[in-house]
């Protein structure tokens, strides 16, 4: 049985500081041998999960550091940078959506009368594959496009590609980031950069445990049984599942990055307060970064991104959020998702919407409606099929039915609340008023460790231990 190794988890705080000590251990001056623990870590901490998934991850390395220096002395560019993508690729498309093509397979033959046996996968998929993957196929890219230069050190690319802090939720770092750092001599401990790391990883922690883990424990009561429940309870509960992902995934990133900067690493920021966002395009400049950084790159700018005419640049724009929605997940829910957040910054391209002002007033409102257009989609992640999406969207406007919130429990009510208000009231400080209420850079030592205590004492008292998995970990 396999240890649970995520940053929240009580084994990864016990284990990180003997790791962060033996690492120092080792001289700056023997860069090589840093690396080489950091690679030995990062794989030990994979196999931990399951250990033959291990060559899938040195597999998908392989394949692209070959492919990339191949690239580069080769006439047949296109040629290896395709077979090299492709390869790289099938464990994703294999693991992920061959139990979705094979449903479909089924219900098309189903259809036309024939018979067909249905016989899927039952194996999990591999932790972190779409992360892992786009980082390499990228970097393959990057090469490709005379970005950077092929990696010539191949122990040095396999901790890029499976650098622990970032292998299961992201950031999808860029080679022209990460590799530098790993060549270049490293300081024996840089006091400032872990001081901002262990300050992310503690806002992180509090972000997952405090606001996520306990706002889920409300969502999974009520959408599972929306039927059971009033359409204001399915609102209000949809309300808190986009802020369960954005604290979910946001607070992982952030320890990830914080992991990082205590090693001395500068990872790729993920998140700048989605949810603040004045349009669905803000929002896609704001929300999972690296991702959107990743399919502008190559996807929408190689399809000729807005330098083309009108209608082929909403095409493009189409195309993009539909690979958006695949790569989150092999369902017609995540398809739906995708070409939604799609066709809404079609329309705010079309009407200009992204050129209005209307003042403080007129930012607030479309604040409220982008939130809202965010909300709606995010019951299509949520849910398990369409019909169920559909049905809790139907059930929130049904008008026959009584307007009365039920609450589950008062207790975790009233404790998911205080988490959210908190996270409303950090974030919006730092949008609207970013030199005002900084309490974990505050001048005063004792204003800075009272706020770190009270963090501290907050996630102990209210933090939910035992939520289990991170909800992006299969993405």
């Amino acid at each position: 049985m396999s240890i649970d190794m995520t940053f929240n988890s009580f084994n990864f705080i016990v284990l990180f500081p003997l790791l962060f000590l033996l690492y120092y251990v080792i001289p700056a001056k023997m860069c090589k041998w840093r690396n080489g623990y950091l690679l030995l870590v990062s794989y030990l901490l994979y196999a931990n999960w399951k250990p033959v998934y291990t060559l899938i991850l040195l597999g998908v390395t392989l394949v692209t550091y070959f492919s990339a220096r191949l690239v580069e002395r080769s006439e047949k560019k296109k040629q290896i940078v395709f077979l090299g993508g492709a390869f790289s690729l099938l464990p994703l498309l294999f693991f992920k959506y061959f139990n979705f093509i094979n449903e479909q397979v089924y219900a098309v033959l189903s259809i036309l009368g024939l018979r067909y046996d249905l016989q899927g996968l039952n194996w999990a998929i591999p932790i972190g594959i779409s992360y892992f993957t786009f980082q390499a196929i990228g970097y393959l890219f990057d090469v490709y496009y005379k970005k950077i230069e092929a990696e010539k050190d191949f122990l040095t690319y396999a901790l890029f590609i499976s650098f622990f802090p970032s292998i299961l939720s992201g950031p999808i770092n860029k080679a022209s980031l990460i590799i530098p750092q790993l060549k270049n001599l490293r300081p024996y401990f840089d006091y400032g950069k872990a001081v901002e790391g262990l300050k992310m990883l503690l806002w992180g922690m509090f972000m997952k445990v405090v606001v996520a883990d306990r706002v889920g424990l409300y969502v999974d009561t009520v959408l599972p049984n929306y039927m059971n429940y009033t359409g204001v309870t399915c609102f209000v509960a949809s309300l808190f599942y986009t802020i369960q992902i954005y604290a979910d995934l946001a607070g992982y990133s952030l320890m990830a990055i914080g992991v990082g900067k205590i090693l001395g690493f500068e990872l790729t920021k993920n998140f700048c307060r989605p949810y603040f966002a004045v349009s669905v395009t803000d929002f896609w400049h704001r929300w999972h970064i690296s991702l959107c950084t990743w399919l502008k790159d190559y996807v929408y700018i190689p399809m000729g991104g807005s330098r083309c005419s009108k209608l082929r640049n909403y095409w493009n724009i189409f195309v993009t959020f539909l690979v958006s929605g695949i790569w989150h997940g092999a369902n017609w829910t995540f398809i739906v998702w995708g070409m939604w957040h799609g066709i809404i910054q079609i329309i705010e391209k079309a009407i200009g919407q992204q050129k209005c002002e209307y003042g403080w007033f007129g930012k607030s409102i479309k604040i409220f409606i982008t939130f809202q257009l965010v909300n709606f989609s995010m019951i299509f992640v949520c849910m398990p099929s369409l019909g169920d999406a559909c049905g809790v969207i139907a059930h929130i406007f049904d008008v026959h039915q009584s307007m009365v919130l039920e609450i589950t429990s008062k207790h975790i009510f009233v404790l998911m609340m205080i988490g959210t208000i908190l996270l409303f009231i950090k974030d919006w400080t730092d949008e609207f008023a970013p030199n005002k209420l900084r309490l974990f850079e505050n001048k005063s030592h004792i204003v800075r460790w009272a706020s770190y205590l009270s963090v501290i004492i907050l996630i102990l008292l209210t933090g939910v231990f035992d939520a289990g998995q991170f909800i992006y970990a299969n993405f």
